[in-house]
């Protein structure tokens, strides 16, 4: 019995099908409420074939109150994607997995994924393949045509890697959204890149994207840090900051997934909240973090080792943030556990950890460092990183997409 399985998995055998031997990647894609799974599924069809067999697993779900709407446009989506799928010849399977019962306690996009990947944990596990790919998407999301082949080479050509993020890049033009939502996601996506490459320049060890849509794990990573969680909002934040401190996490840089910037209300933040809030306040221009909040944290961050021993000069900023935390007392915990200088820092970064750091940020901005608006802060980090300004907001995004895939 899997020990994993046994403790942790909220569910049986779902499929009952058998496993292909073969069996590489499975794509999981949790969906509740959508219009149009059939583009997202066309879109993984698309895909130049990869070496091992794939799967994908969607989950079609919703919470026991859920309104009738709900329940019928999944079942919809089921009927549309069951169809789609006896008229197309291909040698991935899909499956369509109905839970539309969810507790309301747990009910989300987190549980949802969790049952699909714990599903394939299964799958996996069956043929004995503990270093199967587990594959996030999204049911509104779609990908390069080299999508299923770069990411297994990905994992072939880094085999102790545990899991990985993926390059993405939304749709920051088109006929199929307002222009209104094209300028608000390019501004938000460039908000992401930003807070990325502001910790990437701080030198802090967790500096990578967090997005559901884009993101692998290995089947026997995923089970050593516990699956995932049942968080109906950041559950791929949540999910990632336990497998990064696995060490050798990676970037896959060479393919890309492209999410969706459409509104929604289903969950408290994210990309659908963030694009609600644009278009409910009907800004202009995007705030975000100011880049002093970066450039205080580097000094910090620069600096750690000398913690192992002295004590250090810290600016304002960090020094009333590290007070909440009751920072003396966990410095002193943590040196009496370390060894060695590069021990130290270990243990102080598992204990100042992406939580906390997000945590200084907000609390950065609301005691010291207003946001700033999203074009000024862009290229104020730009120049810290040693670019050059750039123009325009869309030029801003291209040059971190660029810099985000070098």
């Amino acid at each position: 019995m899997n020990y994993y399985l046994n403790r942790f998995s909220v569910r049986g055998q779902l499929i009952v099908d058998t496993v292909d031997l073969d069996l590489g990647i499975i794509i999981v894609i949790p969906c509740c409420n959508e219009h149009n799974l059939v583009s997202s599924l066309q879109s993984v069809i698309n895909c130049e074939l990869p070496k091992s067999r794939v799967e994908v697993i969607t989950v079609i779900n919703a919470s026991e109150t859920a309104n009738e709407e709900v329940l019928q446009q999944n079942q919809q989506t089921l009927i549309e994607a069951e169809k789609w799928y006896k008229n197309h010849q291909t040698t991935i399977k899909f499956y369509f997995l109905e839970e539309n019962q969810l507790p309301t306690k747990d009910a989300g996009v987190g549980l949802a994924r969790k049952i699909g990947m714990d599903e394939a944990v299964r799958r996996f596990d069956a043929i004995n393949k503990p270093s199967g790919i587990i594959l996030c998407f999204d049911a509104d999301a779609k990908c390069d045509t080299n999508y299923l082949v770069e990411v297994e080479k990905h994992f072939s050509k880094h085999p102790t890697t545990p899991a990985c993020s993926i390059h993405f890049e939304h749709p920051i033009a088109g006929d199929e959204f307002s222009d209104k939502i094209y300028n608000g996601i390019l501004q938000y996506e460039l908000h992401l890149r930003v807070y990325k490459n502001g910790l990437k320049y701080c030198g802090l060890p967790y500096a990578f994207h967090t997005i559901g849509s884009s993101m692998a794990v290995r089947s026997n990573a995923y089970q050593k840090q516990n699956g995932m969680n049942k968080r109906k909002a950041g559950e791929d934040f949540y999910f990632l900051q336990k497998l990064i401190p696995l060490g050798n996490f990676t970037e896959l840089k060479t393919t890309k997934v492209i999410p969706s910037p459409r509104v929604s209300d289903r969950v408290p933040f994210g990309t659908g909240k963030a694009m609600k809030n644009w278009l409910n306040e009907n800004q202009k221009e995007l705030l975000s973090y100011s880049p002093k909040s970066f450039i205080d944290l580097k000094q910090f961050c620069d600096n750690i080792a000398d913690l192992y021993t002295n004590e250090i000069t810290l600016p304002k900023a960090i020094q009333a943030f590290l007070t909440t935390l009751d920072f003396e007392e966990n410095l002193l915990k943590i040196r009496n556990n370390s060894t060695s200088k590069t021990h130290f820092v270990k243990l102080f970064y598992n204990w100042f950890n992406a939580f906390k750091v997000l945590k200084y940020i907000h609390y950065a901005r609301d005691n010291y460092y207003l946001d700033v608006p999203i074009f000024k802060g862009a290229n104020e980090l730009l120049l810290l990183l040693g670019e050059q300004e750039q123009p325009n907001l869309k030029a801003l995004l291209l040059k971190y997409r660029a810099i985000d895939t070098n």
